[in-house]
């Protein structure tokens, strides 16, 4: 069980502290339920979830696993998935933001990207599906990569480069 103050990754919300552990006094609460109180580090609002919830919820990387994980980043496969299907394409993409692993988004990103280069090499823009993918699992990555290596996430893309260069 997580504790008050711990920095947790939790489903589609992403990164979040951790506020609060305990009963709720909410309308529709179960009394006798432990729930944690979350608060999302880069939106705003609180989540309020069962202690047992069955969505994924993890630690936050530690700044060791962030620089070992970008380490990887050139050796990670860009498979790009072609389907003009949008349901089945967005039932492919979830897949990869509903895992939760960073080297998962980091695929999809690589992937979408690559499609990209691709449609613009016959002239063509990439589908809105492609697009929104590839903006959330960017954002979710570089939001938890942002917490493990205490910069902003608009640093993480800079940072990766230099990283990957040096």
């Amino acid at each position: 069980m997580y504790k008050v103050g711990d920095r947790v990754v939790y489903g589609s919300a992403g990164v979040c502290e951790i506020e609060a552990v305990g009963p709720l006094d909410i309308h529709g609460a179960k009394k006798e339920k432990d729930y944690y109180t979350l608060l999302p580090l880069y939106q705003s609002g609180r989540i309020f979830a069962p202690v047992d919830t069955t969505v994924y919820i993890r630690p936050v990387l530690t700044k060791e696993e962030a620089l070992e994980i970008i380490s990887r980043i050139p050796g990670i496969e860009r498979e790009v998935y072609e389907n003009r299907n949008p349901r089945m394409l967005n039932e492919h993409y979830q897949v990869y933001l509903k895992s939760g692993d960073c080297i998962d988004l980091i695929r999809l990103v690589r992937a979408i990207f690559a499609k990209r280069e691709q449609a613009a090499g016959k002239g063509h823009k990439l589908s809105q599906v492609d697009e929104n993918y590839m903006k959330r699992a960017e954002e979710l990555l570089h939001n938890e990569l942002a917490c493990a290596l205490d910069i902003r996430p608009d640093e993480v893309k800079d940072f990766i480069i230099k990283e990957l260069e040096g």
